[in-house]
């Protein structure tokens, strides 16, 4: 009798993984072909592609992607799309380099600790202020995202040019440029390793309760720990091997808090419910009750916000402010929402698929780079790669 239950548990259990596989074949895929990729620049590159040191700066260099992809993914759920983040974020980053080099070095030129400070929260202030205003004018003016997020672009060319006035504006001084370009002491890499996969098992668990609680059918719990642990062994060798170098990032530990809490919102929250509810079907959300103007506006805020984050996270990375900053951006937090399964018809798409496709792009790009591939020719590999994982999204909404 025990030996007839231990199968049909174990038969139970391999049904599970079988459906989830199917379910999310797309995400799966996308994870393969991320391997993939580096399987093929280590060999090309003699195992240097997946150093410590080039690990360590492959992740901080999609950090700023990553950080707009984190946001434009409840953009695009909702059917909206946000062109201005890249030049928004840019900036932002020349308005603290200005800041930084400047006004503070007038009024506070022994503090440089409280200028980072003022610094970065007048940047944040800044990208929420133009992500309200863009917001309020798609929401309440009705007038279509790709409209006013495209003449945001423009305006803050415009903005970028007349705060730099054509000069580039240094912003490497103390406390600010080790927003991101600093580590974290060894030690407390593993500290945050811990909370890291302490908060992946937290959320399992909560979620498991809450779809009790609510009446959902559970899935086996083995499939819900694999799954974890598994997140949780990719974080412990994240974490070994960028200490064999100088530690983890400080860019991307600020990028794992931001996940953590996008992450959370969307899957625990009224708000992130009302987002997925609003792409999927408009009309039935409004019919339900649903503010959608009021989430659209809270979005873009959000939005804008994040553009401000990544923006600060830019202006410390390169260490200055200059009439390029942000250039392209928008397009690579695009795509790497697209390549994490994020539909452009709204309704479906997650941070962590956002991450996994910004992670896509900035392997692509370090890659191409270490083995001297013309910068033409990265733009056509890019291309391709976008390509196919529309047609991959396609494939699979049919399948369903």
């Amino acid at each position: 009798m025990e030996s007839t239950q231990s199968e049909q548990s174990k038969l139970s259990f391999t049904a599970e993984l079988f459906q989830i596989a199917r379910r999310n074949a797309q995400t799966y895929t996308i994870l393969l072909a991320l391997v993939g990729i580096w399987l093929i620049f280590f060999f090309t590159t003699g195992g240097a592609y997946l150093g410590a040191q080039n690990v360590s700066n492959l992740f901080r260099q999609m950090s700023v992607t990553a950080f707009l992809a984190a946001g434009m993914v409840l953009v695009i759920v909702t059917g909206n799309i946000d062109l201005s983040v890249g030049k928004m974020a840019g900036f932002v980053s020349v308005v603290v380099a200005y800041l930084q080099a400047n006004t503070w070095y007038d009024y506070l030129p022994n503090q440089p600790l409280l200028a980072a400070v003022l610094s970065v929260t007048i940047g944040l202030a800044v990208g929420a202020l133009f992500g309200a205003i863009q917001g309020y004018i798609i929401a309440y003016l009705n007038v279509p995202s790709f409209i006013v997020t495209l003449a945001g672009l423009w305006l803050f060319n415009g903005l970028i040019l007349l705060v730099t006035e054509g000069k580039t504006i240094p912003a490497n001084q103390p406390w600010f440029s080790d927003i991101a370009q600093g580590y974290v002491p060894t030690h407390w890499g593993w500290v945050f390793a811990a909370l890291a996969i302490g908060f992946l098992f937290w959320n399992m668990f909560r979620s498991r309760q809450n779809k009790q609680k609510h009446g959902f059918e559970l899935r086996n719990i083995y499939v819900d720990l694999l799954i974890t642990g598994f997140a949780a062994l990719i974080i412990l060798i994240y974490v070994y091997n960028v200490n064999n170098y100088r530690g983890v990032q400080n860019p991307v530990l600020l990028l794992a808090v931001t996940v953590a809490i996008m992450v959370y919102i969307s899957n625990n929250t009224r708000f992130g419910r009302y987002a997925y509810a609003i792409g999927g079907n408009r009309d039935a959300a409004r019919l339900s009750g649903i503010n959608i103007r009021s989430m659209v506006f809270r979005i873009f805020v959000l939005m804008g916000f994040l553009s401000g984050v990544a923006g600060i996270v830019l202006a410390s990375y390169v260490g200055y402010g200059t009439i390029a900053a942000g250039q392209g951006y928008e397009l690579d937090a695009i795509a790497s929402c697209i390549l994490g399964g994020t539909s452009t018809l709204g309704g479906i798409g997650t941070v962590p698929g956002a991450m996994i496709g910004a992670l896509i792009i900035a392997s692509l790009s370090t890659g191409l780079q270490m083995m001297n591939v013309a910068p033409a020719w990265q733009y056509v590999v890019k291309a391709i790669v976008l390509v196919l994982a529309v047609l991959a999204d396609v494939y699979f909404k049919k399948n369903r």
